[in-house]
């Protein structure tokens, strides 16, 4: 398979240098992984699949991108999003833009360090206020936990957990 122009222009083999300590927060996340996936649905039950996703460098490095699908290929999806992330020094912090054309989905969020984890908090397009976060983070392992809340003073709700696991996938 012959890679495109547009794909050739958009991947990138790593940050460059003068970005490459910035990159760190979500650089260990560029590969594939594969992942059990559970959504917990606003009338009490319980969705269990299993899913993929895939993270790489991407405008001359400077960017991450991924594409989160669920579940697993070749079944038909029920989730398959992409995630941009772009440091931003300004705010030394990074923008996360999310889009899952699929279910009309999309969240803005600004992603930094917490602790061991990583916490993202926004808004997403049905106006909830929204948290993600990265946590039991390893070099071939990591959770995922997706929460939403409508007010500030609104407990956060989990809505997905994923458990992710390293696989040996290239991008290509």
């Amino acid at each position: 398979m012959t890679i495109s122009p547009f794909l050739t222009a958009l991947g990138s083999e790593g940050p460059p240098a003068d970005r490459a300590k910035d990159m760190n927060l979500y650089g260990w996340l560029i590969g594939s992984w594969e992942m059990d996936s559970v959504h917990y649905l606003h009338d009490g039950t319980i969705q269990k699949c299993n899913g993929e996703c895939h993270f790489g460098w991407v405008l001359e490095g400077r960017a991450i991108q991924d594409v989160w699908i669920r579940p697993k290929r070749p079944a038909p999806s029920t989730m398959y999003g992409t995630t941009l992330r772009i440091f931003d020094p300004g705010i030394e912090g990074w923008h996360i833009i999310w889009s899952d054309p699929l279910n009309r989905d999309h969240s803005r969020q600004i992603g930094r360090a917490e602790g061991k984890d990583i916490v993202q908090l926004g808004n997403d397009s049905r106006g909830l206020k929204t948290r993600w976060r990265f946590t039991e983070i390893t070099a071939n392992s990591f959770r995922w936990i997706g929460e939403e809340r409508s007010f500030e003073s609104d407990p956060w709700q989990i809505t997905y957990e994923h458990l992710a696991r390293r696989t040996n996938l290239k991008l290509e």
